[in-house]
């Protein structure tokens, strides 16, 4: 595989502290209970250490590469100290740039943005959206989901063979599938990208979270990841790489701090002089508590060690496909089969259920929030369902009433912060929910299932 794990002895640590922990909310049925977060592939909770070093922080606030004030200065040292932070949590090649964006799909889109003229892009239809869609401007090339993962190398090693004209080309690959939690062979796939002269671009939003990432390893151009399931608060990203496509490209944003020098010209115009750093792409004041939380996530998970985390996520895991496998209504979503090496992402439907209702079910009468949907992997979710490619997506669910065969799934997902507790909690409500019926009527209320009043 092209992500290690650790091995099976690992001795199993308790979770890390998030936000959130203590929160209670109320039940139909009556009474409070603290709330079990499992929709970590969503947004996951923000690491308490993380908020700490943030608030710390803000009274320090002051603009960024702008100015010469004491905490302008303290400001600027704290964003490119990040900037290298993440730069060594990624295992960066010395010659990378990292540009600080709003979210893997701002990265993506950025990427996109910079190909070079006839680019060919090599996708497969398993992406999330974020990965999915920003080449539409593009020559792309959509691949069938693949359902092992030698199947996936070979079938994007003869659409590379067979491309034509033979020039630049990108392969956009996640590392973790939102949707199976699966891992992808990241290291072959890249390899079989360069084989072909390709480049190829890791969608590391549900991979960062979960196991470490060396861009030297694993041998990608780029990769691209979001702050908010890093257990970071902020609406911050992360895009990684070669630096002379973004070099060579017009920035994404034009505006100040993306521009060196700007002069008018004779004729009455603009003439401007782009920065050739990072700065070329990250126009306006930055993010720097988006960068700072960010940076403090990734120390967090350094310090707190990958093997450990994978370890106790493996017993997460196993806690959760173990309790759904001893209902025989639950059929778990996958691509790969269930010895694939995954992440804590599970998604599942249920016999004579519809989705969005036991999801209901979950929040309302036990506290436990889950995704329902098709997670904006709209082609991989219908491919799995074997649903019809033209039915109504997420963000809610379509038109169904309880008991109906369901157009979308259910995800649970969980990370470093889930207690054990939480997991326990929901493989009972699901062996309860399925054994004895919803306690709570239920209706479709703007495209949600909600408590019927």
């Amino acid at each position: 595989m092209s992500v290690s794990t650790a091995a099976s002895a690992q001795s199993v640590c308790a979770p890390l502290s998030v936000l959130g922990r203590d929160v209670t909310v109320p039940l139909v049925t009556g009474g409070e209970v603290t709330y079990a977060a499992l929709d970590y592939a969503a947004s996951a909770p923000a690491l308490q250490r993380v908020w700490d070093d943030v608030a710390a922080y803000a009274p320090y606030y002051g603009s960024v590469h702008r100015g010469a004030g004491y905490l302008s200065q303290l400001s600027t040292d704290l964003f490119e100290n990040a900037r290298r932070t993440v730069a060594e949590f990624l295992d960066c090649r010395p010659d990378d740039q990292l540009v600080f964006t709003r979210s893997t799909t701002d990265s993506l889109n950025l990427l996109a943005r910079a190909l070079p003229a006839d680019c060919q892009v090599f996708v497969f239809e398993t992406e999330h959206h974020a990965s999915l869609l920003p080449w539409q401007d593009a020559r792309v090339t959509y691949l069938n989901a693949p359902r092992t993962p030698r199947q996936a190398v070979e079938t994007l090693e003869r659409a590379l063979a067979d491309r034509d004209p033979h020039g630049p080309a990108l392969v956009c690959v996640t590392g973790a599938s939102n949707v199976t939690g699966e891992l992808w062979p990241v290291r072959e796939l890249a390899a079989a990208a360069h084989a072909h002269g390709a480049r190829i671009v890791l969608d590391a939003a549900q991979l960062a979270p979960h196991h470490p990432v060396s861009v030297q390893d694993l041998d990608v151009d780029w990769v691209a990841f979001s702050g908010h399931k890093l257990y970071a608060p902020f609406g911050s990203g992360v895009l990684a790489g070669r630096a002379d496509w973004l070099q060579a490209a017009e920035p994404y944003l034009a505006g100040g701090g993306a521009s060196r020098k700007v002069t008018r010209r004779e004729d009455g115009g603009v003439a401007v002089e782009w920065h050739e750093s990072a700065a070329r792409h990250e126009a306006g004041s930055p993010n720097v508590i988006g960068a700072h939380s960010i940076a403090s996530a990734c120390k967090a998970l350094t310090e707190a060690g990958f093997d450990t985390l994978v370890a106790r996520e493996r017993h997460l895991i196993e806690t959760v496909r173990a309790g759904l496998a001893e209902v025989p209504e639950v059929r778990v979503l996958s691509l790969f089969g269930d010895d694939a090496p995954r992440v804590g992402v599970i998604s599942f439907v249920v016999d004579g259920w519809n989705s969005s209702h036991f999801a209901a079910a979950l929040s309302a009468e036990y506290g436990i929030g889950v995704r329902d949907g098709l997670f904006c992997a709209h082609p991989l979710v219908r491919t799995l369902l074997g649903s019809d490619p033209q039915t109504q997506g997420e963000c809610g669910a379509p038109e169904a009433a309880p008991g109906e065969k369901s157009l979308n799934a259910i995800r649970v997902s969980f990370g470093a912060g889930t207690p054990d507790e939480h997991v326990e909690r929901f493989v009972g409500a699901v062996r309860e929910l399925v054994r004895d019926g919803a306690k709570w009527n239920y209706r479709t209320e703007d495209g949600r299932c909600v408590p019927a009043v």
